[in-house]
């Protein structure tokens, strides 16, 4: 999908800044491709970009009206449109992630028609797809797994990627979720996939390689989410990691959007190893990524060495301290 930059991210009236944590991707990993953000009244989310009208955008050069906000469900709230239609008149085509297309709103087709600009449903899957086959597939896997949604699967993988490409080793991440195919440029959708394909989506999405290649492939929800799991174990036993990040956000008690108690890192790695083997009898647990954000240094730096005593495994943060220590355990 060609989707235009630069982006004006459009943060709606979002709650709190999980809610934008597809803007924020796009933000932290593609900063050139952003000229600012448009917010609603009541929006909570700040990007830290310059807050733009959409003829102020225009002027800067926007070219893509970008919905940065993630929601359960998908749904684009009726009280967006006006906005969107705005952009569409502006000249600017629009870019979403959610379930809803935008194409089924008859304002924002007409507005669309009339301006001549585009619709791109970035969630939307592009098959057809196979079912799994379980075949054993040259090249190497890693897969990012967490003990919740919006945990830093996807930061945890594009910070492995980055560093074994600076080490010089063949390396490409595969994006799996709105966000990720933005900032890659391409990817599966995984969990706008048939349920029936979805495995066989992850594999296709990590192909025969070289023995030395290595693909770092997104992790989507969690294994112990109730809304989510089999999205997560589809990309499991699909992806066939020969090893596996975990991911966690260590303030958390429950899981997003749900009265459910969040699972425990030694859980996830339990539960995530003896699934994996389905397909990988060989994948092994490489690493733990935290979540610091919400912590100063010095209260990071003792979460992430009290995760890797606890565990006897490297333990980091991928976008405060970065991810060496892990990469070499991979690469052991």
């Amino acid at each position: 999908m060609d989707v235009e930059t630069p982006y004006l991210v459009f943060l709606g009236d979002a709650g709190d800044a999980l809610a934008a944590k597809t803007g924020q991707g796009v933000v932290d990993w593609r900063p050139d491709a952003v000229v600012g953000q448009r917010r609603l009244p009541g929006c909570v989310a700040n990007l830290g970009v310059a807050d733009l009208s959409i003829e102020e955008a225009v002027e800067a050069g926007a070219r893509t009206f970008l919905i940065g906000v993630v929601n359960p469900g998908g749904v684009l709230p009726d009280h967006w449109r006006g906005a969107i239609v705005e952009a569409l008149e502006a000249g600017l085509d629009i870019a979403s992630g959610l379930h809803t297309p935008l194409a089924s709103i008859p304002a924002i087709a007409e507005a669309a028609r009339r301006n001549g600009r585009r619709l791109l449903e970035v969630r939307r899957p592009v098959g057809p797809f196979r079912t799994a086959t379980g075949r054993k597939r040259t090249g190497k896997r890693l897969l990012t797994v967490g003990t919740d949604c919006s945990v830093g699967k996807k930061y945890a993988a594009l910070a492995i990627e980055r560093e074994l490409i600076r080490r010089g080793v063949a390396a490409d991440f595969r994006a799996t979720g709105q966000t990720g195919i933005l900032i890659a440029g391409s990817g599966v959708p995984i969990d706008a996939v048939v349920s029936d394909f979805a495995a066989g989506a992850a594999e296709m999405l990590s192909p025969d390689n070289d023995p030395d290649h290595w693909d770092i492939v997104e992790g989507q929800g969690s294994l112990f989410h109730p809304s989510f799991a089999g999205v997560s174990l589809a990309l499991l036993h699909g992806t066939q990691p020969d090893a596996v990040v975990v991911c966690h956000e260590p303030t958390r008690t429950t899981m997003r959007n749900v009265d459910v108690p969040i699972a425990s890192i030694d859980d996830v790695i339990e539960q995530t190893l003896a699934l994996g083997r389905l397909t990988n009898p060989a994948v092994r647990c490489v690493g733990i990524a935290l979540n610091t954000a919400v912590f100063g240094n010095g209260a990071a730096k003792r979460a992430i060495e009290q995760a890797g005593r606890a565990f006897g495994l490297p333990a980091c943060d991928p976008l405060r301290y970065g991810v060496e220590a892990v990469v070499d355990r991979l690469l052991a």
